[in-house]
């Protein structure tokens, strides 16, 4: 089996672990600072992807261009505000989110 096919397998089935949770079911991750912000002009599987293959030059890469990393004060509490309702993978610990509300669906 090759690195690409086991890859698209590792992302179809995380593309069956991910699905839309309100902001409101996540506070106690977020307390925990478990909750990992993924920016919108990312595929949310290939982040998730890269979290489980422990590829941490892609993630420095990635949070040194503000793309992931924390959910800041303010976004959190505009996301409660509205309970948005993001998209949602678990790599336990932690939770990637990803809202995708301003963002056309594919």
């Amino acid at each position: 089996m090759s690195s690409d096919q086991s890859r698209d397998e590792l992302k179809a089935k995380l593309n069956l672990e991910t699905s839309r949770i309100g902001w409101h079911d996540l506070q106690t991750y977020y307390a925990r600072g478990h909750v990992v912000r993924v920016g919108a002009d990312l595929d949310l599987l290939d982040v998730a992807a890269e979290l489980v293959a422990d590829n941490k030059t892609q993630f420095d890469a990635w949070m040194a261009a503000g793309q992931v990393g924390d959910v800041p004060p303010a976004m959190a509490q505009a996301w409660y505000d509205r309970n948005a309702e993001l998209w949602a993978v678990v790599i336990a610990p932690w939770v990637l989110v990803q809202d995708r509300s301003s963002q056309p669906l594919h």
